[in-house]
């Protein structure tokens, strides 16, 4: 059974991955967005958000004297206390008592005159305008001995605007390009070989299932390795193997004993028939009784070839085979006025993994053949070589439609002598899948020719796995 390929739209790992990038592209698209959305708002809050934080920043890193009083900042960290001097008209802070007294401040009164006068402790986030120009601030309270000053911190809207579109945004830009390559490919690699290793026991799986044949129905798919969710299916498949295997067991067990037990009738009925007076009658009836017989025969060997169990294989030279089914075949030729010729075969000396028996009937079988619908005075001509045996005759042939059914169980061809039992073909195909070789007929214009290779891999004899067979 071929191994079935799928399209690449219908891979698991296809769609996962196909899943995965979508997920990623939609997340990079609503970031942008948001972005996008933060830069074009100006909202109001995140400013004022801004501003608070820095406050309550400031707050922390206010220094006193041994009085309690407020002096300035830690900038032993680099805290950028330097921008309140630089940058005197666009940003500034003070501190103030309880009693709202300013008692240190970056800049003069003026800068905070707009300021309503009211007490500190109300004045969480608000804003105001100095010369035109929105400020925002914010107050946060420190507590020191007891006593609570207030810091408030302010700093104009062109400021905040320049700091965030012409500083913050480019960097988040660009941190949102470099998150989402690496979101992309980094992750993507690993979903990547995650899958391959996530999916290889379903492809080794898959492998083992096409290997399956006739001969090896005793095999099983192992499904401790595949993953959980299709272990249920893996076990659904052995169990279908097993009533299969079964079934053919029985039928192959029915048909050997079939034809066993009609052996003795038949050969009783023949030496009944033999006691007759000799007429037209009696020698039809041994005609019918030698066909039967022939059937019954052919029957309990295709069941014979079908298991793999009567096989032993050993380096067979293929060659000595040949002669000895043209020698055993000798007389049926001479009686059908055909000649046997042999060509290669006395040079072949490189051995094929057989099992001797068995190509001996497979090579009987397709002389047969061919001595059957080869015309008087005709050649049966077989080929041998160290890669490939060829069977031809001069006969009529079959037609290009009848080729695919010619090994086909009791199929038989127009233009035979005797009335064969249609199985000869059968059995020499079966022999032929059982060591692994190809067994094919095409038309010879004139006649008919059948070739018999074995694995080009493994030419011309077979791997050792055959004679554990």
């Amino acid at each position: 059974m071929p191994f079935v390929k799928t399209t690449w739209r219908n891979s698991i790992s296809f769609k996962v991955l196909l899943a995965y990038v979508a997920g990623v592209g939609l997340s990079i698209l609503l970031i942008a967005l948001g972005a996008v959305a933060l830069i074009t708002s100006r909202s109001d809050i995140l400013l004022t958000t801004d501003v608070a934080e820095r406050t309550h920043e400031l707050a922390g890193k206010l220094m006193f004297d041994v009085a309690g009083h407020p002096t300035g900042f830690d900038d032993s960290e680099g805290d950028r206390v330097w921008t309140f001097k630089s940058l005197g008209v666009e940003i500034g802070y003070r501190v103030l008592d309880s009693q709202a007294n300013v008692v240190l401040a970056s800049t003069d009164e003026a800068f905070w005159s707009p300021v309503a006068k009211s007490p500190p402790s109300d004045q969480g986030r608000f804003k105001f305008e100095r010369e035109g120009m929105l400020m925002y601030a914010a107050t946060a309270p420190v507590e020191r001995d007891g006593t609570i000053w207030y810091l408030q911190f302010a700093v104009s809207e062109r400021l905040m605007e320049l700091l965030h579109q012409g500083f913050a945004w480019p960097f988040m830009g660009a941190g949102i390009v470099l998150f989402s390559l690496v979101l992309l490919f980094v992750f993507g690699a690993c979903a990547y070989f995650t899958l391959g290793y996530a999916l290889k026991p379903l492809r080794e799986v898959s492998e083992s299932a096409a290997a399956i044949s006739p001969r090896s129905l005793h095999s099983r798919l192992d499904s401790k390795t595949v993953p959980s969710e299709v272990a249920p299916l893996v076990s659904s498949f052995n169990s279908a193997l097993e009533r299969l295997e079964q079934g053919y067991r029985v039928q192959q067990e029915f048909l050997a004993t079939a034809a066993h037990e009609l052996k003795t009738p038949l050969a009783l009925i023949r030496a009944q028939i033999e006691l007759m007076a000799p007429d037209k009658t009696r020698d039809s009836l041994l005609n019918d009784v030698e066909h039967m017989t022939r059937q019954v025969q052919q029957l309990l060997l295709l069941a014979e070839t079908s298991e793999a169990h009567n096989y032993s294989f050993a380096a067979v030279n293929v060659g000595e085979v040949v002669q000895q089914a043209a020698d055993y075949l000798q007389r049926m030729a001479d009686a059908a006025r055909v000649g046997i010729v042999l060509t290669g075969h006395t040079a072949t000396q490189t051995p094929w993994q057989a099992d001797r028996s068995a190509l001996f009937t497979l090579l009987k079988n397709l002389l047969e053949n061919a001595i059957q619908h080869a015309p008087e005075g005709t050649q049966v001509r077989v080929q041998c070589t160290a890669d490939k045996l060829t069977v031809r005759d001069w006969g009529s042939g079959v037609e290009q439609a009848q080729l695919p059914h010619i090994f086909t169980r009791f199929w038989r061809g127009a233009h035979r002598r005797d009335h064969g039992a249609g199985l000869g073909l059968t059995i020499c195909q079966e022999i032929a899948r059982a060591h692994g070789w190809t067994l094919v007929a095409h038309r010879a214009e004139p006649g008919l020719a059948f070739c018999l290779s074995p694995p080009v891999t493994d030419s011309p004899s077979m791997n050792s796995s055959q004679e554990s067979s």
